[in-house]
């Protein structure tokens, strides 16, 4: 919005620029330009007033977005660049690569959907237990907890923001966890006991740290500050049980990539399917859903049979 406006407003000062100068021009070719510049200065007028009508629009709506041509897409996050469209959620089976389900969102995240969509795949599978592999996009605390209290294993990379290990300091699994005494080992061997419980966001974080950082001859390779301080989520040992599970497993990343991105290279080179062609929420998930029958129903035949197939469905 903002620099679709600075567009129009340039293009407003060029044309007043062009009306001084065809003032100075003769009197016969002035008249036609002048004519014609302040036509197009009025349309971008208007176009100016249509832009701030949107944008008071845009600003009252919760996600502060607006869509001009399906009002319930919105922005997301594709590889860097943003689109305005739907983000298709699915569990895939390994074993056999069935979409056991699937879901259509217009939130551009997709932290928020990990416990959801393997709950969903567990009722639909009947499976007490079961073990879930995501992209490192799915990883929320609160999810990851909420999986493991429904019975279900995730196994998923934690993103990379720190700062620290960014400009080359030491990160936060550099400093390992005692539980017996409840504090942490720096790489130089001091301990950073317990000194504080605070609520943030509503979640329950511990602080350690040591009081020897002063005084460490590795300091420079730790923090600029005072005190080096390590933050401990109340549930840390479930993040801390997928990060083990991530590491004793290394090829589970590449067994998502070919589980979970194969039906969807499928539909788009079966079907030249490469945008959703209905608008609106209710009639993308209709169109999702039959997307996903026509490829489970391929997938079956591929594996078992038409035959097969039909006894099933007879039954």
């Amino acid at each position: 919005m903002k620099h679709r406006m600075e567009q129009v407003e340039k293009s407003i000062d060029r044309y007043l620029g062009q009306l001084d100068s065809a003032d100075r021009e003769e009197p016969t070719v002035a008249e036609a330009k002048v004519s014609r510049l302040r036509d197009k200065i009025a349309a971008l007028k208007e176009e100016m007033q249509r832009l701030q009508t949107i944008e008071v629009q845009m600003l009252e709506a919760p996600d502060k977005q607006i869509s001009l041509t399906d009002p319930d897409a919105r922005s997301m996050k594709s590889r860097g660049n943003g689109i305005v469209g739907y983000n298709v959620q699915t569990a895939v089976n390994t074993e056999n690569h069935l979409i056991v389900s699937h879901e259509v969102i217009n939130t551009g995240s997709d932290r928020g959907q990990l416990s959801n969509m393997a709950r969903q795949a567990q009722e639909v599978m009947e499976a007490k237990d079961l073990k879930v592999v995501a992209d490192r996009g799915y990883f929320k605390g609160e999810e990851i907890l909420a999986c493991d209290e429904a019975g279900i294993e995730v196994t998923l990379p934690k993103p990379q923001t720190s700062g620290a290990q960014a400009v080359g300091r030491f990160g936060k699994r550099d400093f390992h966890y005692v539980p017996e005494d409840d504090e942490y080992r720096c790489p130089a061997g001091e301990r950073l006991i317990w000194r504080m419980t605070v609520q943030e966001q509503g979640r329950t974080l511990h602080r350690y740290w040591s009081s020897n950082c002063r005084h460490c001859a590795i300091k420079a390779k730790c923090t600029p500050s005072t005190f080096r301080r390590v933050t401990r989520w109340e549930h840390e040992e479930v993040l801390e049980a997928v990060q083990a599970r991530l590491d004793q497993d290394p090829d589970a990343m590449r067994l998502r990539r070919q589980t979970a991105e194969h039906p969807f290279g499928t539909l788009k080179l079966w079907m030249g399917y490469t945008h959703f062609l209905t608008w609106t929420l209710p009639n993308v998930r209709t169109e999702m859903s039959l997307q996903v029958l026509s490829y489970n129903l391929k997938r079956v035949i591929n594996l078992l049979g038409v035959g097969f197939l039909l006894e099933a469905m007879q039954a």
